[in-house]
């Protein structure tokens, strides 16, 4: 098995479906896993498995904020599914306009 210690924002789409599913309310104190990298510094984790591969996702404070905004990204996909499969852009013409006025 494949043992792998990322960054949550370096996960794709799918395994980080994965980790929202793993970790529907969170994570709790009971899922950390912590360890000193080869440098001595203090690493702090949760594990992920799929079929071939242990991942250690390492704990960040904007992790909690990632688990949540993903959720509510899936939701409103879900709700508003656009045509293309193309994921939706907003973009605010007079913002750019006046940037360029100066």
């Amino acid at each position: 098995m494949k043992r792998l210690l990322v960054d949550y924002k370096k996960l794709d789409h799918k395994t980080a479906a994965l980790l929202i599913e793993t970790y529907p309310d969170g994570y709790g104190d009971e899922d950390i896993i912590a360890f000193k990298n080869g440098n001595g510094e203090l690493v702090q984790a949760v594990a992920l498995r799929t079929e071939d591969t242990l991942y250690l996702v390492k704990i960040s404070k904007s992790l909690s904020n990632f688990i949540s905004s993903f959720e509510d990204s899936i939701e409103k996909e879900l709700d508003n599914p656009s045509d293309s499969g193309e994921p939706e852009l907003e973009f605010n013409m007079e913002d750019e306009m006046d940037d360029d006025i100066e």
